[in-house]
């Protein structure tokens, strides 16, 4: 789920960048160093919307820190959500997922170039690269990374 939350970061400059165009700087370092980062607690932050105050700069050893108040857009994973996304790879347990929460009439072929899990009834392939819809089943958040377990063994969930 998408979220738009109002967070806060510090950010050093080196002195170099000490000139009329600071402000510039701050807001492209700012860019850099958040944007498609992740924290386990708020998600991934997808991209900064606004930046609504920059602090007075404090002088440090080496350079300064400002602390800059921003808005982003963050997402977040959460149980029963239904999402899109592109298969990164399949083997004989599935393609990142558990073979529970892949239909029954799919079956790994691992004699297919590249290897693919193939249903005959429907004659639907699901390889890496291909576009599937699934539903979130279960997450996990560590301090910069969410993974998440996702199903496809229900209605209007599979292959896109």
């Amino acid at each position: 789920m998408f979220f738009l939350k109002e967070l806060v970061q510090v950010v050093t400059l080196h002195p170099s960048y000490f000139t009329p165009a600071l402000k510039d700087y701050l807001h492209t370092r700012l860019r850099d160093t958040v944007e498609g980062s992740c924290s386990g607690k708020l998600g991934y932050i997808i991209s900064v919307l606004s930046i609504d105050d920059i602090g007075r700069g404090k002088v440090i050893e080496g350079g300064a820190e400002f602390r800059i108040s921003y808005k982003a857009i963050v997402y977040r994973p959460f149980r029963g959500e239904v999402v899109d996304g592109v298969v990164a790879s399949v083997n004989k347990v599935g393609s990142f997922s558990v073979q529970s929460l892949i239909p029954s009439d799919f079956a790994f072929d691992p004699n297919a170039n590249p290897p693919c899990l193939t249903s005959a009834e429907e004659n639907l392939t699901i390889e890496k690269g291909a576009h599937i819809r699934l539903k979130i089943v279960g997450t996990r958040v560590d301090a910069t990374e969410i993974f998440a377990i996702g199903t496809i063994k229900e209605d209007y969930l599979g292959v896109v």
